[in-house]
């Protein structure tokens, strides 16, 4: 076979972490590696994506003293791991894992 048909066949499940705190994100990643890596599974991870930053600058005042403004920014940092020829007992751990709140997790098969 060749190796184009050889990568077709090897499914990949990707896992994108995204949180406001990195500490989070991190906590989480450590607990997904360490249930891989108990079922015996290959990872690809976890990647530290860039870290989106969104800005915002708003009036201090409603009508006078334009030149008066506050700014703030928000923080989103992102993590990817990949898990090479995932099984159904591996899938079935992942969703009975307790993930802390304000951690979102895509999950998408490839």
């Amino acid at each position: 076979m060749t190796k184009k048909k050889l990568e077709k066949e090897t499914q990949r499940l990707r896992l994108k972490l995204k949180a406001y705190d990195r500490r989070l994100v991190d906590s989480s990643c450590k607990q997904i590696v360490g249930v891989i890596e108990k079922t015996g599974h290959k990872l690809i991870g976890p990647i530290p994506l860039p870290t989106e930053i969104r800005r915002y600058t708003v009036n201090r005042s409603p009508f006078v003293h334009k030149d008066s403004r506050e700014q703030f920014e928000m923080t989103i940092h992102k993590r990817l791991i990949e898990i090479v020829d995932p099984s159904q007992k591996l899938i079935n751990a992942l969703t009975e894992l307790n993930l802390p709140a304000g951690v979102e997790v895509q999950i998408k098969m490839m």
